[in-house]
């Protein structure tokens, strides 16, 4: 298997995750091992740590047994992790395109959750948000970045951000929650045709129903969010818990509990409250776009 196709199927296991770690936290309360626990189950060690991990789908006999000899005896807390299984196996099974872009791979476990989710928060005081990116500002992103050298391989990635985009409109469209840094708005990724270009996009995406974007201005001074950007993901299920992704020159991180998710949402709203309104956002970025030269 290659490794875009092994983070895409990781990527579908947020759910999974969320499982196994339930089974790891009710195996610690009943002070069992983890070879105590295979043999329970006939299966090796190795299969209880991917279980607990979440990089494996977990079938409901497994699951009743293992709450039978952690002492999980109360119908509706086993019934609650069968249901997570349930939707987990479900995930699992859904293929999507990136798993086939060679230019997706460094992205595909984050492409994957943003396909499933339902919600989008995303801070960025760099860069415009991918999901509002007009082709020429992403190819001179890539560009500037030096990742990729052949021209196909530039457009490739143009591509992989352009098809992220449907998930803006459609039956069920992303909604998508953004707030800028004004420094963004200012840095002519490109030239200046292609900002301005890139500014007149923002405002007509704005527009949208399930968009709402708003700018920090400089003169708000410092906010919660300086140390950098970063995207929470929400999805339907009422058992996920968000998830925040943070990426890095030369790493990205994965939050995935429930107190440091709930940080980054208060941080999220708290910088959120000290940006512009929506409306006068969108006079700010009409206002460099015309200053623009």
């Amino acid at each position: 298997m290659n490794r875009s196709a092994e983070l895409g199927n990781r990527a579908s296991t947020v759910l999974g995750r969320k499982l196994g770690s339930e089974l790891l936290r009710l195996r610690d309360a009943a002070g069992k091992t983890q070879q105590q626990a295979a043999e329970t189950i006939s299966a090796t060690n190795s299969k209880i740590v991917k279980m607990e991990r979440g990089w494996v789908p977990m079938r409901d006999p497994d699951i009743r047994v293992l709450c039978e000899f952690y002492g999980l005896e109360e119908s509706k807390s086993v019934a609650r992790l069968l249901e997570l299984a349930k939707l987990d196996r479900e995930r699992r099974k859904a293929k999507g395109w990136w798993q086939h872009s060679p230019q997706a791979e460094a992205m595909a476990e984050y492409i994957a959750m943003e396909d499933a989710a339902t919600r989008v928060r995303t801070w960025q005081q760099a860069f415009v948000p991918g999901l509002l990116q007009t082709p020429e500002y992403a190819r001179g992103v890539v560009v500037s970045e030096g990742l990729w050298q052949d021209p196909d391989e530039i457009e490739g990635f143009v591509d992989v951000r352009m098809r992220r985009q449907a998930r803006l409109s459609g039956p069920e469209p992303l909604q998508v929650y953004a707030v800028i840094g004004e420094g963004a708005l200012r840095q002519q990724v490109g030239g200046p045709e292609v900002m301005r270009a890139q500014l007149q996009h923002l405002l007509k995406t704005a527009q949208l129903p399930n968009v709402r974007l708003q700018v920090l201005p400089f003169r708000a001074g410092g906010h919660a969010c300086m140390a950098g950007s970063f995207n929470i993901i929400s999805f339907a299920e009422t058992e996920a818990v968000d998830v925040v992704h943070v990426d890095s020159i030369a790493a990205t991180v994965w939050v995935e509990n429930d107190a440091e998710s709930s940080t980054y949402s208060s941080f999220f709203e708290r910088t959120a409250r000290l940006s512009l309104a929506p409306k006068d956002s969108l006079g700010l970025i009409e206002s460099i776009s015309e200053d623009m030269q």
